[in-house]
């Protein structure tokens, strides 16, 4: 239970995540009206209320949504339909551009749209780096790669 507000969490890392909201340091400032925020998650879902990014949308009616449970609440609440997940149970998972709202549920289309459309894109450079690094944990360490990258209209080589 937080002693601040009283919720409870079934979760201690639900816990953990929710004391954060409560920090008056805000490490992910939004670029476009400066409201800080403490994970990275929390600002990608804000900043689609500037970009008009609308990822999830109904099926039934085409009305779109910026966050997965907004959808599935107006699938509930106007056309009578419930989602029945079961207990952990993970939905399927959605990559989204954040440059300019592409979806896929396929992270390889997902890669190569950003690859042939935003080169430049954060997100693929943090791609990368991830890449890299995991890379780099499962390589001996005369074969790691090097951390700098070469950009270039065309993607991005390792150097």
């Amino acid at each position: 239970m937080c002693s601040e507000c009283d919720k409870v969490f079934p979760l201690q890392c639900m816990f953990t995540r929710h004391l954060k909201c409560h920090s008056m340091v805000k490490r992910h400032p939004c670029c476009y009206c400066g409201k800080g925020f403490n994970d990275t998650f929390d600002l990608k879902r804000h900043m689609r209320t500037h970009t008009g990014i609308r990822p999830y949308r109904c099926e039934l009616c085409d009305k779109a949504f910026t966050q997965r449970c907004s959808l599935e609440s107006h699938l509930r609440k106007i056309h009578g339909v419930f989602q029945q997940y079961a207990y952990r149970q993970r939905r399927s998972k959605i990559f989204v551009c954040e440059d300019c709202g592409y979806t896929s549920n396929q992270p390889d289309q997902y890669f190569l749209h950003m690859c042939q459309c935003h080169p430049g894109s954060q997100a693929l450079r943090r791609y990368y780096r991830h890449q890299a690094h995991e890379g780099a944990n499962n390589m001996p360490s005369q074969h790691k790669p090097s951390p700098f990258f070469i950009y270039t209209t065309a993607g991005y080589y390792m150097g």
